[in-house]
């Protein structure tokens, strides 16, 4: 019996998730959610309802995204990408993306709903917040950490591909050569572009579609 994921394609916590089912190798049934028409079946396991939520054979539900990332590493790590002496690095890393930076993001992307800033601010927000401090480690590193990827690296590179596809035509001219050659390197990658295949939605009653 294969673990249950409840996924959404672009949704970048999501992403980060299957990042990691597919680089351990760990198979899943994967089930892609419409979020303005969610499953019962995903609101019965998750009072929260939001993606990714992963049921593991036993009946144990997973319902935070680097909670399954480190999961399915601890299952197979292939590409060292998770490591006990990185932990704490990670973890402050995490933090600054998944609370100042995405709600930057989310401010920046979605401006006609903030209009109490004008976007440019909400972007600056988030560049001063996380993407400058990125850049400033990319100086010493290939990746985040070291020269190869970690798992500070996946859990972040979905955020900051959804920031730079605000405004392409900025990103492009900003001043952050290395965090635009980072993310270019990641999004190139054959493991990015294998798990943002297209699904349908899972409704009960459908085939399994394995991932």
């Amino acid at each position: 019996m294969l673990p249950t994921l409840y996924s959404f394609r672009r949704c970048p916590y999501a992403m980060r998730a299957r990042l990691a089912l597919r680089v351990s190798g760990t198979s899943v049934v994967l089930r892609e959610v419409v979020l303005r028409d969610k499953p019962a079946a995903l609101i019965a396991l998750s009072p929260k309802a939001t993606v990714p939520v992963l049921q593991l054979p036993g009946g144990r539900v997973l319902e935070q995204s680097l909670d399954i990332m480190r999961w399915a590493l601890s299952q197979h790590d292939p590409e060292g990408w998770m490591q006990v002496t990185e932990h704490d690095e990670v973890q402050a890393i995490v933090a600054l993306n998944d609370g100042p930076f995405k709600q930057a993001l989310d401010r920046y992307k979605y401006a006609p709903r903030h209009p109490q800033r004008p976007p440019e601010q909400w972007r600056d927000e988030a560049v001063e917040a996380m993407l400058a401090p990125l850049e400033a480690r990319l100086a010493r590193h290939r990746w985040l950490l070291r020269d190869t990827p970690s798992l500070a690296d996946m859990a972040v590179l979905p955020f900051v591909r959804q920031f730079a596809g605000v405004d392409a035509d900025w990103f492009a001219q900003a001043p952050l050569p290395r965090l635009r050659a980072w993310l270019h390197d990641w999004a190139a990658s054959p493991l990015l572009d294998s798990v943002m295949h297209k699904y349908p939605a899972w409704r009960v009653g459908d085939e399994d579609t394995r991932f």
